[in-house]
């Protein structure tokens, strides 16, 4: 049976600083991209993809998983991905409509918030799927990216980056719909019970 590592309320971690750092990192990289300059801008993805890999390896070796390291780890993931595909679509190099898909999922996640609150339930473990989906959006849009870079490297990048955009997005929502299926059976639990 694996052990359950001990999760503090510790604020000042190392983890939480590098947490901290990618999403400082954010604006940057949104303004990067804006400003044509893509290379830079996927040079601040790479070291954002840098911390987020050494903060969660971090926390387990140095026992300094926290409750806000839990919770900047995913808010900087997904606010990379809105930045990426905001600062894309305002370039024209996605659809606004494949915004609207995933801003769509993201509000459907996050409407299941309240149900959790209101029957005082905890978050549910994030899914294998829903791990897939990130990694997934999370190199597709740098690659569709790199695909806008002219040559060999562009011909390879875009074709790459788009199926996993298709791909991503299709977890994602797959796993948005998992992720409601396990509050609707939290909720059905804590009700037969009373």
């Amino acid at each position: 049976m694996e052990q359950q590592e001990a999760v503090s309320d510790a604020v000042w971690t190392i983890p939480n600083l590098l947490s901290v750092l990618r999403l400082v990192g954010v604006p940057i990289f949104f303004w990067l991209i804006l400003a044509h300059h893509d290379l830079w801008a996927l040079l601040v993805l790479f070291l954002a993809g840098v911390t987020d890999y050494l903060d969660g390896k971090l926390a387990r070796a140095l026992g300094q998983t926290s409750r806000l390291g839990q919770l900047l780890d995913p808010a900087a993931d997904r606010l990379y991905i809105l930045a990426t595909i905001v600062a894309l679509a305002i370039r024209a190099i996605i659809p606004w409509w494949l915004v609207g898909l995933l801003v769509a999922r993201e509000a459907f996640v996050a409407a299941l918030g309240p149900v959790l609150r209101s029957n005082r339930l905890p978050l549910p473990p994030v899914h294998f799927v829903g791990k897939a989906a990130t990694f997934n959006l999370i190199y597709a849009f740098p690659l569709v990216l790199l695909g806008q870079q002219p040559g060999a490297v562009g011909a390879v990048a875009q074709p790459l980056g788009w199926a996993f955009v298709w791909w991503g997005t299709a977890l994602y929502w797959v796993a948005g719909i998992m992720y409601a299926a396990q509050v609707r059976g939290m909720v059905r639990s804590v009700r037969a019970a009373v």
